[in-house]
């Protein structure tokens, strides 16, 4: 899909706050409430925009802890993949889920309330995910840039 700049102004405020009410972001873009109803339905239809979702804060939610698991998996069995994953679904500390060409197949994004917390997890959930032939830990210290914003 091409976006002209209209579309890029209306998607560079909605990111920037999303929660800004629709004759606000309207305003901001320049455009009509009609015209940003129409182009936002518009990017809505071609999956521009995919959802519009809340940003929860699991710090806030005191989990102090977050851990990058990276693993190999033995891929001996056919179903290595989709056995491994279906597992890792329903740990509900793990966050992200993403697989990989290379050495690391999948890595998962891991969430604790302290290290006593984490250990649980690791030993009883994590170390009984099927098909692992490695698995290697990466604790996070801090995040420097995260953001989802395209240079729009």
């Amino acid at each position: 899909m091409q976006l002209d700049e209209t579309d890029r102004r209306i998607l560079r405020h909605h990111l920037a706050e999303p929660a800004l009410p629709r004759a606000e972001l309207a305003a901001r873009a320049g455009v009509t409430v009609a015209t940003l109803w129409r182009r936002l339905e518009r990017l809505q239809g071609a999956g521009v925009i995919r959802a519009e979702q809340a940003v929860i804060d699991w710090r806030a939610l005191g989990y102090g802890v977050e851990v990058s698991l990276r693993f190999t998996l033995d891929k001996t069995d056919p179903r290595a993949f989709d056995d491994f994953i279906a597992a890792a679904r329903e740990v509900p500390e793990v966050l992200a889920i993403e697989t990989f060409l290379g050495r690391v197949d999948v890595r998962l994004n891991v969430i604790a309330r302290d290290m006593a917390h984490y250990q649980e997890i690791y030993r009883a959930r994590i170390l009984t995910l099927p098909h692992i032939a490695e698995l290697e830990a990466l604790m996070l210290i801090s995040t420097i840039k995260e953001q989802e914003a395209l240079p729009l």
